[in-house]
């Protein structure tokens, strides 16, 4: 009685594990309901050409996954613009959180790359989706918005001086200061202005006065008696 009892316990162990997928195969891993709502958003999207979706870490990680955006007008054109989207298992009922990879001058994104969006924060609901995160982020890089920045300095010199602002844009995509922050060049641009350099007889010039300086062939007017 005691081996038959032991036989019929595997026996129904065994028929569990295979009701789980076990049974001697891979076990497969049950997806939440925020994978499966993603899963559809991305079935679903529709952006524009200037627009891409990456999954660096392969199609078994969809909750994370990069989004680069090229705008073909306004202030930013021409620039690529990197983000990193982070999506919750309790997704739709909490926003993806969303951060810029690119070091960029904007009044609605600060310098460590947090984004100021309405839908991410106060304004998201359950209906909206990853396609309209997207166009929003598309969105604020053709209409910046300077009364809900991050970067408050970049949203006072939008709302007073336009054209300083472009300058200061393109300033920082091709490569150098704005104000004591300094902005790599971004692929593909040309700097803003061509780097200063000496030719040859200037560099022997200016090393020849500072060794003048240093070690001068006549007493200055303050040693001499």
């Amino acid at each position: 009685m005691i081996g038959l009892f032991k036989v019929k316990e595997k026996q129904r162990e065994q028929a569990q594990n295979a009701s789980r997928g076990g049974g001697g195969g891979a076990s497969v891993k049950k997806q939440s309901a925020g994978e499966l709502r993603l899963h559809k958003d991305i079935s679903e999207l529709n952006l524009p050409s200037s627009c891409t979706i990456s999954f660096p870490n392969g199609k078994d990680d969809l909750m994370n996954f990069e989004v680069s955006i090229k705008p073909d007008d306004g202030y930013y054109h021409n620039g690529t613009f990197a983000f990193t989207f982070q999506v919750s298992p309790v997704y739709p009922h909490e926003a993806p959180k969303v951060k810029c990879k690119t070091k960029v001058y904007h009044p609605n994104i600060d310098l460590e790359g947090n984004v100021c969006l309405n839908i991410l924060r106060e304004d998201w609901k359950p209906v909206l989706n990853i396609n309209t995160v997207i166009y929003g982020l598309f969105h604020l890089f053709t209409e910046p918005n300077s009364e809900d920045p991050l970067n408050h300095e970049a949203a006072q010199v939008l709302r007073d001086n336009p054209k300083l602002f472009e300058t200061n844009v393109r300033r920082a995509m091709t490569g150098g200061y704005v104000g004591q922050t300094f902005f790599p060049r971004y692929k593909n641009l040309k700097p803003l202005y061509p780097p200063l350099y000496f030719s040859y007889s200037q560099r022997t010039f200016v090393c020849l006065l500072a060794v003048v300086k240093l070690h001068p062939p006549f007493p200055l007017e303050t040693e001499r008696k």
